[in-house]
């Protein structure tokens, strides 16, 4: 019996677990959008270089990155760790419920709902 209950507890918490990624990894991408650069070409339309006929192959316009593009990376790369994480716990708490428990299916319910109203 102690052990069907930590057992059913450990699945609660791997499916509040699981919502709270879910919901960090949403937080993560709305911040990835926020800071991603409106238009790669926005300096080069704002500060036109001197004796620029037009856009030509290694023009400093079009050879300098955003000064956003690392900040955006770092955000994307935070992202994929995210959904990695996600992943693995979903396919835990799927292993589990596959188990055919009654108990265990009720506690990754149970934590699904929990975690979703956190």
């Amino acid at each position: 019996p102690a052990g069907m209950a930590l057992s059913v507890l450990v699945i609660l918490l791997l499916s509040v677990l699981y919502e709270a990624v879910k919901m960090g990894k949403a937080v993560l991408l709305r911040r990835a959008l926020l800071a991603r650069p409106r238009s790669l070409s926005q300096e080069a339309l704002t500060e036109p270089q001197e004796g620029d006929s037009g856009p030509t192959q290694g023009s400093p316009s079009l050879m300098a990155l955003p000064t956003s593009f690392p900040r955006w990376f770092w955000f994307h790369v935070g992202q994929t760790l995210f959904h990695v994480v996600q992943v693995v716990l979903g396919y835990m708490v799927m292993l589990a419920v596959m188990s055919y428990n009654a108990w265990i299916f009720l506690g990754a319910i149970a934590g699904s709902t929990l975690g979703y109203f956190l």
